[in-house]
């Protein structure tokens, strides 16, 4: 078969290499100006690696490169995702695994604080963005993202608990070893993360979209066509007109409302709209698949 290579497939590259490269060199100038300056010790095969960077630093005199054992930490998750999650997913966070690498053993430090509070929110808000770009690219920084990724969609399990008590072993570990005020520190730096990722990102956050309409088929034909979501129609009766409404109710990701709004309004100026954040949802939804 021969593939046919677009001016749109060729954008959507270029696009997802930029957005990658623009998060491995933020990832690596946090790591250096914030990370290291205050001592901290972010979550995942990150902060693993610069526990262990650290340990060979202080017990042997021993420096070693952050990006030889960043990859070997990599080495089985990536082909786990390989084979399990999807292949070109696989390949563009193997791409930010190797440039983020890379870019912390050999890009310079410029430490512009000393204050550890100041590093911990800043950096954590920088790693937060970083995240973010590289997830709107369509990969991931690897490790424990592959891992928790790969036990949700093939065993249906919420994988994120696992990781967060992997994530409280690493610095309970740099707490007992470097002191425990850098790792409460850490901790501050790691929700920050957690809450500029949510912001920023919203693939997996689940929304309840109520549209209020006459024109019932061609809402949902919205709805189905740009997120494959189904829906289910209510009839009711409008108090205010004395006139016969169709309720429209369906449950998008977080990533598809803005996209979907503006295209039912196109189709019903005159549509009624709640939009409300659904904090658990139980039954089929679909997710796009990773490539």
């Amino acid at each position: 078969m021969i593939k046919v290579f677009t001016a749109s497939t060729i954008g959507t590259k270029i696009k997802r290499l930029l957005l990658i490269t623009l998060a491995a060199a933020l990832s690596a100038v946090n790591i250096k100006t914030f990370v290291r300056a205050g001592g901290l010790l972010p979550g995942g095969f990150t902060g693993l690696t610069l526990l262990i960077q650290e340990c060979f630093l202080q017990f042997a005199g021993i420096e070693i490169p952050f990006s030889f054992v960043y990859f070997l930490f990599n080495c089985i998750p990536v082909i786990i995702s390989f084979r399990f999650i999807g292949r070109r997913y696989t390949l563009y966070s193997v791409l930010m695994i190797v440039l983020s690498g890379l870019l912390i053993d050999f890009l310079p430090g410029y430490p512009i604080t000393d204050d550890i509070l100041l590093l911990a929110v800043f950096g954590g808000g920088i790693n937060g963005v970083a995240s973010s770009l590289c997830l709107l690219a369509g990969a991931s920084g690897g490790g424990t993202d592959f891992i928790a990724i790969f036990i949700s969609e093939k065993y249906g399990r919420d994988a994120w608990n696992y990781i967060l008590a992997g994530n409280i072993v690493i610095l309970a570990v740099g707490g007992w070893l470097f002191g425990w005020e850098k790792a409460l520190y850490s901790i501050l730096f790691q929700f920050t993360t957690t809450q500029v990722l949510n912001y920023l990102y919203r693939r997996y956050q689940k929304i309840t979209l109520f549209v209020i309409t006459n024109h019932t088929e061609a809402v949902f034909e919205v709805i189905k066509v740009n997120t494959n979501h189904g829906a289910t129609v209510f009839h009711g009766h409008g108090c205010y007109n004395n006139a016969e409404r169709d309720l429209v109710y369906s449950v998008v990701s977080g990533d598809e409302v803005r996209r979907v709004i503006p295209k039912i309004k196109q189709v019903d100026p005159a549509a009624f709209i709640n939009v409300v954040r659904s904090k658990q949802v139980s039954g089929r939804f679909y997710l796009r698949p990773n490539d």
